[in-house]
């Protein structure tokens, strides 16, 4: 029986897998996006407001898609095994999963309140926004810096 339930393991191969075929979509996406971007950039030489937004959309799409790689590589190394990769990609047990999704979710509501910040229509609303990301935010890393320490 505990040979059985120690070969489970590795039916984590199926959330690799499924997230390896998600970084690729999301990498497609990227350079969808990219390719939107430079024909916006071409298209007004520069001049349309639009420009910095498009732009940081195709940061936050191949953010996102590295990200999805990160924790395929990641779960992978939880429950499978071990991959010859650099220190700061490794992942050593389920805090160090979820304190990088934190910081992948901080940063694309970064990306997020500056995509707003461009767009500004009204103050109020973007300062609750702006509020209301700091809040999740400051939670997202005091779990990051805290959650793992007995």
């Amino acid at each position: 029986m505990s040979r059985f339930l120690a070969s489970t393991r590795y039916l984590a191969i199926l959330a690799v897998l499924a997230l390896l075929v998600t970084a690729l979509a999301a990498f497609g996406w990227g350079i969808a996006k990219m390719v939107e971007a430079v024909v916006l950039i071409i298209s007004s030489i520069g001049q349309d407001p639009g420009v910095i937004i498009a732009i940081v959309q195709v940061v936050d799409a191949f953010l996102l898609a590295t990200a999805v790689l990160i924790f395929a590589l990641g779960i992978y190394e939880l429950f499978v095994g071990n991959l010859d990769l650099p220190e700061w990609i490794q992942i050593h047990n389920l805090h160090d999963l979820k304190a990088k999704l934190g910081g992948v979710l901080v940063l694309v509501m970064a990306v997020k309140f500056l995509e707003k910040l461009v767009e500004w229509k009204n103050g109020g609303e973007t300062l609750f926004f702006a509020l209301a990301i700091a809040a999740v935010a400051a939670v997202l890393i005091a779990f990051s810096a805290l959650g793992g320490k007995d």
